[in-house]
């Protein structure tokens, strides 16, 4: 067999770009594909790299993008009322185009009644990549570490109706860890479904705790009720399905269903994840 290709969507964005840089210092043959090839957000590779332009919607447009690639990062896109639809038009030109695995950044607990309303999108996802005739590696991580401190306002209160609930966050340096790993050797895992988490499984009164801790500022969880919750984000004039998936990135937190550590990071990489801790000391 030649050179192989590995296709890295996403890779002006946070997590395709450290994939995109992991894979160029291992030596890789890599094709970056994003929306905009001209976009100043392009990691910076020591070895060449082909660009070329996506849209997950634009299905012959993604069939063209893709013909080489034998190994693909495929970044689930960004939120909207349309993601499912477009994630179904990109799975079917990859396999329209011969990509042979697919790399699928899921979500933990991903099924078709999750709590976390995305979760449900990526259910589907999931289940259209195992009926597609592609070897698929589902990549199913919990929240962001590197976000948790962007949820905290102006007044030092991280507020949800999150009540004591645990999640085991992961830091995306970790995820991209992982589908690099698996992206440079994708047979091993073809089939197999990884749970990513951090090291440590939080409440989000714990992650007020750290962020004091580290930034020497006082931060502090505020309980919100549900009640609370929609009234407190009314004011962004969001559609309807996004309020549901901002309120239950919270209550998804209160069930426990991302309170369990996993070793998988350790078990794909050969080393633990970061924590919380560090991700806010290194950025």
């Amino acid at each position: 067999m030649g050179t192989v290709t590995i296709g890295v969507t996403g890779a002006t964005g946070q997590v395709g770009a450290r994939v995109a840089r992991l894979l160029d210092e291992a030596g890789a043959t890599q094709r970056l594909l994003v929306r905009d090839p001209t976009s100043a957000r392009l990691p910076h590779l020591a070895r060449p790299a082909e660009v070329a332009r996506v849209d997950y919607a634009d299905r012959a447009l993604c069939t063209d993008a893709l013909r080489g690639v034998d190994a693909l990062l495929m970044v689930s896109a960004s939120e909207s009322a349309t993601r499912v639809a477009e994630h179904v038009a990109f799975v079917d030109a990859a396999a329209a185009a011969g990509v042979r695995h697919i790399v699928y950044t899921s979500f933990a607990a991903a099924s078709p009644d999750a709590t976390f309303t995305l979760a449900r999108d990526h259910f589907t996802t999931e289940q259209h990549l195992r009926a597609s005739g592609v070897a698929w590696t589902f990549l199913r991580d919990t929240f962001y570490l590197d976000v948790l401190e962007d949820f905290v306002g102006a007044d030092g209160a991280l507020r949800g109706p999150a009540g004591d609930g645990r999640c085991a966050f992961v830091a995306r340096a970790d995820v991209a860890r992982v589908a690099a790993t698996v992206l440079r050797d994708p047979a091993p895992h073809a089939g197999r479904t990884y749970d990513l988490t951090g090291p440590e499984a939080l409440t989000l009164a714990d992650v007020a705790r750290v962020i004091s801790d580290v930034r020497g500022r006082p931060v502090r969880f505020v309980d919100e009720t549900l009640d609370e919750a929609y009234a407190s984000r009314a004011s962004y004039g969001a559609p309807d399905w996004q309020v549901d998936a901002w309120v239950s990135t919270y209550t998804a937190i209160a069930s426990d269903v991302m309170a369990q550590v996993t070793q998988d990071v350790e078990d794909v990489t050969g080393a633990p994840p970061i924590t919380f801790a560090d991700v806010l000391r290194e950025g």
